[in-house]
């Protein structure tokens, strides 16, 4: 099913992708523990996480339509090319942006490091797996 040259499909797949690799890095298995540290939450006082989880899903289906609109703009087909892109958004877009708002809030170099390494990773894996996807 396509949308304006769009794979739809692709999308609800590398949106699965980001949200399945968020369980994994903000779980107690990677990286969770050290991310509610951060943010100086305990599990206990962290709160109802539904609004977060619907807003990240909302974010994941962005991402992933940003990719694929880009992946299609650029007949991107290959997978050097894909990892290409993948790190000129998460190194070169996103993780400076994310810089600039750790400098302004002040948030620490584990936040940073944290919330940027795991959007560097999405867009990089989402780019990776177009390749793929037919």
């Amino acid at each position: 099913m396509e949308l304006l040259d769009i794979n739809l499909t692709a999308i609800v797949i590398l949106a699965f992708i980001g949200m399945a690799l968020g369980a994994l890095w903000y779980s107690p298995i990677l990286l969770g523990n050290q991310w509610m540290q951060s943010i100086g939450k305990t599990a206990d006082t962290l709160g109802s996480t539904v609004g977060p989880m619907i807003g990240s899903v909302i974010a994941n289906i962005l991402t992933a339509t940003g990719v694929c609109i880009l992946f299609t703009l650029l007949q991107v087909t290959g997978i050097v090319e894909a990892v290409g892109i993948g790190l000129v958004i998460g190194l070169l877009i996103i993780f400076p942006a994310l810089w600039s708002d750790n400098l302004f809030c002040g948030w620490g170099k584990q936040l940073l490091l944290i919330q940027s390494g795991y959007r560097i990773l999405t867009v990089l894996l989402m780019s990776t797996a177009m390749v793929y996807i037919p």
